[in-house]
């Protein structure tokens, strides 16, 4: 290879690395709420990881809440619940434990390949559900990156013994089972082997949009 060629390939080099680089910086989670009440989110990192909030937050109904967090440039796992029928951050009718709505995030990971900014993402039914949730990358470097998640209230019908009641009354959270669960929301996960019908390889989206209580996909 001449002098030229070898210039000319590093310098494209380079400018791919760059293009990563600046897609691993300014990856974003945006935090959107079309709930009818406020919600609290409460953003969890794995253990060793960074927290990327301080989760005193409360985010307004109707559309009028929304909050952009930017994660580390390194790679980031943890997990994504709404607090509802909350007095305070600490005094929540769900979000504090099971049954909720889990979403679960990983960013910038070199799983796909030495190079490739991976991000990975889920919404988990194991643990229960309070309230829907949908997860959508926007800003798509490349792959695919499908929309996943419960855009349906399956609060409204939750078996009579699987019902989670709050302060005012109503019907807050469900225990559920699997099948009722997966029937419902196909393009969630109802335990720690499940995993959705659509194929996911999502390369360095710039933002993972996390949207409480969506009603379409």
């Amino acid at each position: 290879m001449g002098a030229m060629a070898e210039r000319i390939v590093l310098a494209f080099l380079l400018a791919a690395a760059s293009v990563l680089s600046a897609s691993a910086v300014d990856t974003k989670l945006t935090l959107h709420n079309l709930c009818p009440f406020p919600v609290y989110p409460l953003v969890t990192p794995n253990r060793g990881l960074p927290a990327i909030s301080d989760n005193t937050h409360s985010l307004d109904a109707n559309g009028r809440g929304l909050v952009s967090i930017t994660f580390p440039p390194t790679t980031w796992s943890g997990r994504v619940v709404a607090r509802t029928g909350c007095t305070s951050p600490a005094d929540c009718d769900t979000g504090l434990a099971a049954p909720e709505t889990v979403v679960q995030l990983v960013v910038h990971s070199t799983d796909a390949g030495p190079g490739q900014d991976l991000a990975t993402y889920s919404v988990s039914l194991a643990e229960g559900f309070n309230i829907g949730v949908v997860v959508s990358p926007q800003s798509i470097g490349g792959g695919q990156c499908p929309a996943l998640g419960c855009p349906v209230n399956l609060n409204d019908d939750c078996p009579a013994d699987q019902r989670v009641v709050g302060k005012d009354g109503g019907v807050v959270a469900c225990k559920g089972d699997q099948g009722y669960f997966k029937q419902r929301c196909p393009l969630t996960r109802v335990n720690g082997t499940d995993h959705e019908p659509v194929p996911q390889n999502c390369l360095a989206p710039g933002e993972l949009k996390v949207v409480f209580c969506q009603t379409a996909m």
